[in-house]
C-alpha cells in the first residue's frame, strides 16, 4: 500500500550530519569544527528538515486520497507519483539549502569564532560576522517562514476537508480514519511546534533556542520511527503477545 510506502521513506529522515556531529563532540574535550564543515551541517540541517517537511505535506495529501477518495486511491497515488512526489521533497530540500548557503558564504569573518549553540545555524553563525546581517536574517526568515506557512496551511486544509468528509462515515469508519492520521498529526505537532518557534520569527538571543533546537534535531527524529511502528498492526499484535507472555 502506497501509504506504508511513504511512512517507511519519512520514518528514516533526519538531520544525521548535526545527530553525527553532536554525538562526536560528546566524546571530545575541545569542540571545534572548521567554517566549511559550518557551512557544511547547515546545508544538511535545512535540507533534510525542508525534505521532512515536504514529505509532511505529501503524506497529508496521501491521508486525503486514502479516506476521501478510497475507490480512486490506487491510481491516484501510483508508485510513479510516489516516486515523483518522493524526487520534489529532495528538490526542494536542496533549492532551500543552497539559498541559505549562498546567502552565508559571501559574509566576512573578522572577530570571534565561537558559536552560542551546539550546533551551525544560521543565526548563530549570523552574529559572528563582521558587518550588519539585518537584510540577510530578514531573507532567512522569509525563506525558512514561507515554506512552513505555506506547508501548514496545506495541512490544515488537508484535514479540515478530511473531518468534514468523516461526518458521512460510520463510528467504525470514523475511529479507523482517525487512528490511520494519528501518527502523522503526531509528528506533524512533534515537528512544526519547535520549528515554527526558531525560524518563523526575527533573529533573536533567546537561551530557550538551544533547548528547543535540541527537541525537533534530536528528540523528534529519535521519536519518529517510534510514532510510526507503534501504529503498524504487527508490531502492536507481537508488544501484546510479549506482554501477555511476561504478564502470566
Amino acid at each position: 500500500m502506497q501509504g506504508t510506502y511513504l511512512n517507511r521513506i519519512k520514518a528514516i529522515y533526519s538531520n544525521p550530519i548535526v545527530n553525527i556531529k553532536f554525538i562526536t563532540d560528546l566524546l571530545a574535550k575541545i569542540k571545534t569544527i572548521s567554517l566549511k564543515g559550518c557551512l557544511a551541517q547547515i546545508f544538511f540541517s535545512h535540507f533534510f528538515g525542508v525534505v521532512e517537511v515536504i514529505l509532511l505535506v505529501v503524506m497529508a495529501y496521501d491521508r486525503y486520497v486514502a479516506i476521501c477518495k478510497p475507490l480512486h486511491y490506487m491510481n491516484i497515488m501510483s508508485h510513479q507519483v510516489c516516486h515523483m512526489l518522493v524526487a520534489g521533497s529532495w528538490l526542494g530540500g536542496l533549492i532551500h539549502s543552497i539559498i541559505q548557503i549562498l546567502i552565508t558564504i559571501p559574509l566576512p569573518f573578522c572577530g570571534p569564532n565561537l558559536i552560542d549553540h551546539y550546533f551551525c545555524d544560521l543565526q548563530p553563525l549570523f552574529k559572528l560576522a563582521c558587518t550588519d546581517t539585518f537584510m540577510e536574517g530578514v531573507i532567512v526568515m522569509a525563506n525558512s517562514g514561507l515554506i512552513s506557512i505555506i506547508s501548514l496551511f496545506i495541512l490544515v486544509s488537508s484535514y479540515a476537508i478530511i473531518l468534514i468528509s468523516l461526518r458521512k462515515h460510520s463510528a467504525e469508519g470514523r475511529r479507523k480514519a482517525l487512528s490511520t492520521c494519528a501518527s502523522h498529526i503526531t509528528v506533524v505537532i512533534l515537528f512544526f511546534g519547535p520549528g515554527a518557534f526558531i525560524y518563523m520569527r526575527p533573529s533573536s538571543t533567546f537561551t530557550e533556542d538551544k533547548l528547543v533546537s535540541v527537541f525537533y534535531t534530536v528528540i523528534t527524529p529519535m521519536l519518529n520511527p517510534i510514532v510510526y511502528t507503534l501504529r503498524n498492526t504487527e508490531m502492536k499484535s507481537a508488544i501484546r503477545m510479549f506482554w501477555n507472555q511476561n504478564h502470566k
